[in-house]
């Protein structure tokens, strides 16, 4: 467990960032774009203090549903992308909603984990969510940006740098990253959280909210359950050094 301000020494073989590099890495907003904006004015703060070269935000994925303002989130992030300050990378709520805009028989499978709250930010009405797949594809289709359709482009299922690996979900243990499945990369759970052996890198993570993050041996996970715990966590990784902002 790793709490704020906080600066940890791996425990391990040292794992690294190239030199003049820091990952300032942030874990699940699902619609908290109240938090997104605060991480992003300590973000900020740090890089005024402490000047580096080469400085990258790294977004873990589940931007959307649950939270309020889904939309605003997009936006927020659509702009650190064109800016050349983020890499955003795919996770599973984004993936169900690419489902949707492609196909309405998408939206039974997103309705399980929280869509309702993504198309009440991008206008639908309540009215209007109580009508037919078929309607409510066509509405946020009609509705949806064309910004936030290049955003969804732009998503990465991972990001690599050094001796760390950043993925929404995690990593299926003894399999080869370029032979990792996408489903696993956005979706696993149990396989991954229960292995205790090297990954090879240092998987950075989210998906499971946990009350803290989390410093194993082997992974960490940063996803401390934003939309109800109003905790937003961002991790700067520096060298071999890890520090929650």
């Amino acid at each position: 467990m790793i709490r704020q301000n906080e600066l940890v020494e791996p425990r391990f073989s040292d794992p690294a960032l190239p030199p003049e590099t820091r990952i300032y890495a942030v874990g699940d907003i699902h619609g908290r774009a109240d938090l997104l904006s605060d991480v992003i004015l300590r973000i900020e703060d740090d890089r005024a203090r402490r000047p580096i070269t080469h400085a990258i935000e790294v977004y873990i994925g589940d931007y959307i549903d649950r939270g309020p303002e889904s939309k605003a989130v997009i936006e927020t992030l659509a702009w650190r992308i064109a800016q050349r300050r983020a890499i955003c990378l795919r996770g599973n709520h984004e993936a169900l909603l690419e489902v949707f805009l492609a196909d309405p028989a998408g939206l039974h499978p997103w309705m399980h984990v929280g869509a309702f709250t993504t198309l009440q930010s991008y206008g639908l009405s309540q009215s209007e969510l109580s009508t037919s797949e078929f309607h409510i594809h066509r509405r946020l289709r009609d509705v949806f940006p064309e910004a936030h359709r290049l955003f969804l482009r732009c998503l990465q299922n991972s990001f690599s740098c050094g001796d760390f690996l950043f993925v929404h979900a995690g990593l299926r243990p003894g399999i080869p990253l370029e032979q990792q499945s996408v489903h696993d990369l956005l979706w696993i759970r149990d396989e991954f959280l229960d292995f205790k052996q090297s990954h090879g890198p240092l998987v950075v993570h989210g998906h499971t909210p946990v009350p803290h993050p989390e410093l194993l041996t082997n992974r960490i996970n940063i996803d401390t359950g934003a939309w109800m715990s109003g905790v937003l966590t961002c991790v700067a990784i520096e060298g071999t050094k890890v520090t929650v902002l």
